[in-house]
Order: structure tokens, then sequence, then C-alpha cells
């Protein structure tokens, strides 16, 4: 999707980001339009357009939409990536893991927080 560039559009993939959310883009070549879904929290949030520009737009209302609702209904909007996750590993590699970043003198989410950063970066 090379069309989609600029502030709007993620180095690492075909993302929008509006307000401190992050919404996917696809596209359906069935039904000619892109398509999407507000990543990183329990919502659905979805959107649509026929074109960048429509698709942005259409996300940026949901967005909007999306925390009217919750001022409206005095709730807490989710927010995308609280910076806390669960991962479920096999025995082994948590074993394995512990001991590595105890060798390191590190702590585990430390050690596993490096190890994300380099694969990431």
């Amino acid at each position: 999707m090379s069309g989609l560039s600029g502030k709007n559009y993620d180095k690492h993939g075909n993302f929008l980001h509006y307000k401190d959310y992050i919404g996917s883009v696809e596209f359906s070549e069935i039904d000619a339009v892109f398509h999407g879904k507000v990543v990183g929290i329990k919502s659905l949030i979805s959107f649509e357009g026929d074109s960048v520009s429509s698709i942005t737009e259409d996300f940026h209302n949901a967005i909007d939409e999306y925390l009217a609702f919750c001022a409206e209904n005095g709730t807490t909007p989710e927010k995308s990536f609280k910076g806390s996750f669960n991962v479920r590993i096999g025995t082994d590699l948590h074993r394995s893991a512990a001991l590595a970043a105890s060798a390191q003198g590190i702590s585990l989410n430390t050690f596993v927080e490096d190890a994300i950063r380099q694969a990431v970066s």
C-alpha cells in the first residue's frame, strides 16, 4: 500500500495513527474497499473507506465517536498498548530466559524487553 504515506502511516506496516490510537489497514479486492480496526484494545472499533483520505477520515471519526461515547457514559476510554502484557511460553524456555537474565544481573522483564526491542529495531 504505497499510497499510504505521511504521519498517519506506520513504517512497520499498514497502520493509521490518531489521538494515541492505532488502526490497522487492509484492502479487500473483492469489495474494492480499505477497512480496518483499532488495535491494542478490547473494544471493537472498525472503519472503512474507498480511498486513503476516506479511510483516514472514517478512522478519525470512529475514534472521536468512541471518545464521545465514553465521555457521555462516564467510562474511561481504553488505551492502546498500556505497556504490559502476558506472554505464555513453555517451561523450558521460561527457565532458560530466567537463568540468562540472572546471569546478566537483570530482571526477566528487562531481559524480555531488551529481546523485543532488538527484534523490532
